[in-house]
């Protein structure tokens, strides 16, 4: 006879949970955030490579004021339409990132710092953030335009930042405030990490996907904040194409040649739902990556 084989009683291993896929991944799945990736990357595409492909130059007459000629007619002086849209871009959307990327850098650093630091520290620093926050961002902005005769974009950026900065504190806190308490920030503590590093090293790197929804949300607020300072004649550049200033100029023959007005919006609109579509996506897979 054979011998039988003695069956395996070795007692299989507990069945590993498949790796949490990335934030990345996970926000490519939301149709709103693709549908905003999209929308923002055409926006941002035309405004950096229409200006080479515009019939007319930024300042170069096409035909008489209001005019049908071209595909959106001529504006109040004469110029065309489509190629002053194709040119405007590239101011307001460097203000805006600029000015969200500042404002964003400013207010995770006082929320982060006031969660971390705690007791009186974070209440000193949340009411004067408080403070901050009782001004109405664009009434701050007049305030100040109003005093200068030709403010630089650099200007612009600042105080659109500053607008934004005590609004992503509040948020940057109440991300950090849920971390600060885990135990691996305590036992880097406890290793005898400087605070920075911990901040940096661990604090951060887990508030990427809260803080980069409320980026989404800063973006859309920057281009019409911009957009809106333009039409009330604070733009950086007066002489140059700009799709808020462009609605100021025009807004009289909005009857006459209403493409004048409509085309610098439909592009401002198309930007702001994208970036806001993306900001939603991006918040929507935070909100499951905590689950």
């Amino acid at each position: 006879m054979s011998a039988t084989t003695p069956p395996d009683t070795t007692a299989a291993g507990p069945a590993t949970a498949p790796p949490p896929s990335s934030f990345f991944r996970r926000a490519l799945r939301q149709k709103r955030f693709v549908f905003g990736l999209a929308g923002t990357v055409l926006v941002v595409l035309f405004a950096i490579l229409a200006p080479f492909f515009a019939p007319y130059g930024e300042k170069q007459t096409a035909g008489p004021p209001y005019s049908k000629d071209g595909v959106f007619g001529t504006d109040y002086i004469g110029q065309d339409v489509l190629s002053r849209v194709m040119h405007g871009g590239q101011e307001v959307l460097t203000i805006s990132v600029l000015a969200t990327v500042l404002g964003m850098v400013l207010g995770i650093l006082i929320g982060v710092v006031a969660a971390y630091a705690g007791g009186w520290w974070d209440e000193i620093i949340m009411r004067l953030n408080d403070v901050l926050l009782a001004f109405p961002q664009i009434l701050l902005s007049l305030v100040v335009l109003t005093a200068l005769q030709n403010p630089s974009a650099w200007v612009i950026i600042v105080l659109v930042a500053a607008g934004h900065a005590p609004r992503v504190a509040r948020v940057a806190r109440g991300v950090a405030l849920g971390i600060v308490s885990r135990d691996f920030v305590v036992a880097a503590e406890a290793l005898g990490e400087k605070r920075s590093r911990v901040i940096v090293a661990e604090v951060l790197p887990n508030m990427t996907g809260p803080l980069l929804a409320e980026a989404g949300l800063r973006l859309t607020y920057s281009i019409g904040i911009v957009a809106a300072l333009g039409f009330l004649g604070f733009a950086a550049d007066p002489g140059a194409a700009n799709w808020g200033q462009m609605m100021n100029e025009n807004r009289l023959g909005l009857q006459t040649q209403p493409w004048a007005v409509l085309a610098p919006v439909m592009v401002i609109a198309i930007f702001t739902i994208a970036t806001n579509l993306m900001a939603d996506g991006l918040a929507q897979a935070s909100q499951r990556g905590d689950d």
